[in-house]
């Protein structure tokens, strides 16, 4: 699951002092493969077909690592790594690919008929990695993987909400053009930036949604022993404290982005503790 802390592409966990030591070469090794896509979809001045190509290319060079072939020198520092993660721990290739399927999609398609549609994106964007880390837990019951997407859903929902200043440069738009229209609202709104009462009615309601998605997924925090389960705590609050953020800035996200920082680190321990003794008091009702 996507974490809060150190490191990260999107919210990913890197070897953070809660991720179980044994795993943080994996952890890494996967983390880095998803942060050179995403390099590779975003940054620099390439053309979009460009960009195609190199994800192109860089999809052959995961097929290589995945049956032990020499990578190109350009990403031997992510493929052999990765190669050799694939072997130990019999990484599920699909995952891997969907996530490139995602960085290829943002450089095609920058707009979503409805929340559906926008699910569907997170299928491929964000579930994969908490499925992969899951895959990597040896956690594989159908009640655990419904819940792990929930959060990565949920996540990458809350991710968007955070970042419209980050994606109107790009002309991209993740509010549903359904829930757009409800509210009188149209995808040139959010690329302007133009606050006011409607985009705010907006962006609430997509909050609600995200809060009510990661509320679904969050019991899967008792079913991951040990470091890794307090990490996820820690994910789920963290994704938590950016809607309260947005909350209290009476949802005007379309100007500013909230973000979580050190100062957050306290009050989000203490929520995750909090959720333990909630339980707890749940079974003793």
């Amino acid at each position: 699951m996507p974490a809060v802390s150190i490191e990260h592409y999107e919210n990913f966990p890197v070897a953070s002092w809660l991720c179980p030591p044994a795993l943080r070469p994996a952890i890494g090794a996967i983390y880095h493969f998803a942060r050179h896509a995403d390099d590779l979809a975003d940054e620099g001045e390439a053309s979009t077909p460009e960009r195609l190509a190199a994800l192109r290319a860089y999809r052959a060079e995961l097929h290589a690592a995945a049956v032990s072939r020499t990578a190109d020198p350009r990403w031997a520092h992510v493929f052999e790594p990765l190669g050799r993660i694939i072997e130990r721990h019999a990484l599920p290739l699909p995952l891997l690919e969907a996530l490139l399927d995602a960085f290829e999609q943002d450089l095609v398609k920058t707009r979503y008929a409805d929340r559906a549609e926008l699910l569907d994106y997170c299928r491929r964007s964000a579930n994969p990695v908490g499925r992969l880390l899951l895959h990597l837990y040896g956690i594989d019951d159908a009640a655990s993987l419904r819940r792990s997407d929930a959060i990565c859903s949920s996540l990458q929902l809350i991710n968007f909400w955070q970042d419209f200043t980050r994606d109107a440069p790009l002309g991209r738009v993740y509010a549903p053009a359904q829930d757009l229209a409800r509210h009188g609202l149209a995808p040139e709104d959010l690329l302007a930036g133009r606050d006011g009462p409607a985009a705010r009615a907006l962006i609430r309601e997509l909050c609600d949604w995200a809060e009510a998605l990661i509320h679904e997924g969050a019991p899967l925090v008792f079913r991951i022993p040990g470091r890794a389960g307090w990490e996820l705590r820690l994910v789920v609050q963290g994704g938590l404290r950016i809607l309260e953020k947005i909350r209290q800035m009476e949802y005007a996200s379309l100007l500013h982005r909230p973000r979580i920082t050190a100062l957050d680190l306290p009050l989000l321990l203490a929520r995750a503790v909090g959720m333990g003794r909630h339980r707890a008091a749940e079974g003793r009702a």
